[in-house]
């Protein structure tokens, strides 16, 4: 009985380890590429085409703009769920807004009140 729950617990920690794996854009096929929360099979059969079509993606803009309906919302999703480009994840980009906010155009200074 001991064997069969080591066993069983064995089994689900090795299941969960696939579950969280990285999926590299330049080496997956289709179907790991559906695997990923956020890409279907019309996104991957695009990255697929544009990956045979002009080589390798080099880095996050690359694959950003040489596939259509990938940009930069969609670009943090699917690296957080998991794509990479040359087994990197994409950057945070400089001058996000915190959640909920607006970041200011670079090399303006916030407004400030005027008390009187």
């Amino acid at each position: 009985m001991l064997k069969k729950f080591l066993l069983f617990i064995a089994t689900a920690l090795m299941a969960a380890g696939f579950a969280f794996a990285q999926v590299d854009v330049n080496k997956a096929d289709q179907a790991a590429l559906d695997g990923i929360r956020g890409i279907g099979p019309a996104m991957s059969k695009r990255i697929l085409e544009e990956r045979q079509k002009g080589g390798s993606f080099k880095d996050w803009d690359d694959l950003q703009n040489r596939v259509k309906g990938i940009k930069e919302k969609s670009a943090a999703k699917l690296s957080a769920n998991g794509l990479t480009v040359n087994g990197k994840s994409r950057p945070e980009a400089s001058g996000q807004p915190a959640k909920g906010g607006k970041a200011a155009p670079a090399g303006d200074k916030p407004a400030e009140t005027a008390k009187k």
